[in-house]
């Protein structure tokens, strides 16, 4: 079983006082951190670029875990990757040459993911699988923090998972969009290694979210381990 892994998603905190959020989610033990880059064509909303992610990158030692919501996301594989990010996910819908695109961000050394919107069929992953490190999964629509998980999408994740188990493909299967304390474990019996949560670990004590979190995830590995 692949290691279960908690990235909470920085879109979701109070930019007035990101150091001291992100410090208190490495403190309580998450391993990655989420860096949602949004351009307002793509999807609707602009979030954080470049900048950003240099200051975040000097406040942390967790893993860096960039998705590039953005058209033509191989213009900006260098700038990311001198900014800080140690994986940078962008869309297939994005690209017209979703494998080049893949050449581009792996010659960068840094680790590539390969992401999908809720109405994409999980089988244009397929191709590329062998050149990934990650798939993320949206089980929401991409643009906005807050929303409510699409059930359906938790089925491309079961499918996937079932895809690589038959054909030996190791990689890590993310999940982005209305992860909750309610619907976690589910994501994660579907087929998700990598979970991505924002508004349930930045409303409120953040350092508790998260320890919830990591209490719950060794409880789900635990279990898994013994049946």
């Amino acid at each position: 079983m692949k290691k279960l892994i908690l990235a909470p998603s920085i879109l979701g905190a109070d930019f007035m006082n990101l150091g001291d959020q992100v410090a208190a989610v490495e403190a309580a033990g998450a391993q990655y951190v989420h860096f949602d880059v949004m351009d307002g064509i793509f999807v609707p909303s602009i979030s954080m670029g470049m900048p950003v992610l240099k200051s975040l990158r000097k406040q942390t030692n967790m893993l860096i875990d960039v998705h590039l919501m953005i058209v033509d996301p191989p213009r900006y594989a260098e700038d990311f990757a001198q900014s800080g990010a140690d994986i940078i996910t962008f869309h297939y819908e994005a690209c017209d040459d979703v494998a080049e695109a893949i050449d581009a961000f792996r010659a960068t050394g840094k680790k590539v993911g390969l992401a999908i919107k809720p109405n994409t069929d999980v089988s244009v992953l397929y191709p590329y699988l062998h050149k990934i490190d990650m798939a993320l999964i949206m089980t929401v629509e991409p643009g906005f923090g807050g929303q409510k998980l699409i059930p359906s999408t938790l089925d491309k994740v079961l499918t996937l998972k079932s895809f690589c188990e038959r054909h030996a493909i190791n990689i890590d299967i993310e999940v982005d969009g209305g992860i909750n304390f309610e619907n976690f474990k589910t994501a994660i019996d579907s087929g998700a290694n990598v979970i991505v949560a924002g508004t349930a670990v930045f409303s409120g004590d953040v350092e508790k979210n998260v320890s919830k979190f990591m209490i719950m995830e060794e409880a789900i590995e635990e279990s898994k381990n013994n049946g």
